[in-house]
This record gives structure tokens, sequence and C-alpha cells, in this order.
């Protein structure tokens, strides 16, 4: 059984089509591994000091939100 904090079993290319490329599948599987290692620690530690659950979902989320595109023009 997989979870979101799983890497997915596909990722999607800009044409929908999934990626084929194993050294980019390797990155992207290691990346997400990371990334949901620090939102777990991050939100473990905002709740055990006391911030509200759905709270610190919904700052975690904005912050997802609000990454900026690298492939836009700063």
């Amino acid at each position: 059984m997989t979870t979101p904090l799983d890497p997915p079993a596909a990722w999607p290319g800009a044409d929908g089509t999934p990626l084929s490329c194993r050294e980019k599948l390797k990155v992207l599987a290691e990346n997400h591994r990371e990334a949901a290692q620090v939102l777990r620690d991050a939100f473990e530690d905002a709740v055990l000091m006391g911030v509200d659950e759905a709270a610190m979902r919904r700052i975690l989320a904005e912050m997802v939100a609000a990454l900026p595109s690298p492939k836009r023009a700063a």
C-alpha cells in the first residue's frame, strides 16, 4: 500500500506521458523522499510545540502553492 509520502508510481511529463529516464526517476524519487522527511519533521515539531495541526497543514500547503516555477522568468 502506498501513501502520499511514498514517491508516485509514475511522474507525468509536461505532455502528460510518464517520464522513463532512469536517472531522472532516481533523482525524483530521492528528492521526494527528502522532501517528505523534511515536511514530516517540520509538521511533527510544530504540532508538538503547540501549533494547531490543521493550521500547520494549511501553512505547508500554502508554501508549496507559492513556489515559483523555474520555467518563468524571475
